[in-house]
């Protein structure tokens, strides 16, 4: 069973749960530190390890229309200030090579995301890899489980082992996704570490037609479900005020009941690694 190393701690489908989260999209400084701020108190306070997630750019919306965020060298400020004042590690996509040729000499970023719609990419997962930073890659809704060796060794051929696997569901029919939990099994036997993306595993692509849906009432259903496979983490979007949410809106779960969600999933966690 492999671990990644990040700050003091150990990520491993072995260890104490890590979490990711944090906004879908960096809406502005203030409310980037505001959800970060509150985020690092809760995990204070419930002994979690976490990682803070944010997007500078959301390159995938459904519509031209829509926001995409503050861009890459806004971003980096942000992340700055944030891991300065949470001594946190900070994870956030990445869509093309150019960008990760730009993070390669920034120590801002400890971890760079493979969005799911990318992660077949060859030449993005190359170049993410030649980085040397830790690799998190979502599981394209397209995928199986058993197409991850493939993404496995595109990345190690650069001689980076420090790999993430995310699970956000399945496509089933249009605008829905599906969890099948086997799929966690499945990938544990791969000995990289392996996380659950519980709020884009609610997401109804393209399903309000110009933007995504989603019911974020399930998220602490199927969080808790892949907790009890036994998994390295769980990836949770959350937001201050998500009806109001720019990105991503209708499958973040509100700030004020993430440590609640927190609390049940570490005793399941604690209950699937005893």
């Amino acid at each position: 069973m492999k671990s990644v190393k990040i700050n003091n701690f150990l990520i491993s489908n072995k260890e104490p749960l890590t979490l990711i989260a944090g906004p879908c999209v960096i809406e502005n400084r203030d409310h980037a530190i505001k959800v970060a701020e509150s985020i690092n108190l809760i995990c204070e306070q419930t002994k979690i390890n976490y990682i803070f997630k944010a997007s500078f750019d959301k390159a995938n919306r459904t519509s031209i229309k829509s926001s995409r965020g503050v861009g890459l060298h806004k971003a980096l400020d942000i992340f700055d200030e944030i891991k300065n004042n949470f001594q946190c590690p900070i994870i956030t996509d990445v869509h093309n090579e150019m960008q990760c040729i730009e993070l390669t000499n920034s120590k801002i970023i400890d971890i760079l995301q493979i969005p799911a719609f990318l992660s077949r990419q060859t030449d993005l997962l190359t170049a993410a890899g030649n980085t040397n930073r830790i690799i998190n890659v979502k599981k394209g809704q397209f995928l199986s489980p058993y197409d991850i060796p493939n993404i496995i060794e595109k990345i190690q051929s650069t001689n980076n082992q420090n790999i993430l696997i995310t699970e956000r569901g399945t496509s089933f029919g249009y605008n829905n996704l599906i969890s099948d939990f086997r799929s966690l099994e499945i990938m544990k036997k791969f000995e990289f570490p392996i996380f659950f993306d519980a709020t884009h595993s609610v997401q109804e692509p393209g399903g309000l037609g110009n933007s995504s849906g989603g019911k974020r009432e399930f998220v602490p259903v199927l969080a808790k479900a892949a907790v009890s496979v036994g998994i390295a983490g769980v990836f949770i979007e959350t937001h201050d005020d998500p009806d109001n949410a720019p990105s991503d809106g209708p499958n973040m779960i509100p700030l004020k009941d993430l440590k609640e969600l927190l609390l049940k999933l570490k005793d399941f966690d604690s209950l699937a690694k005893s």
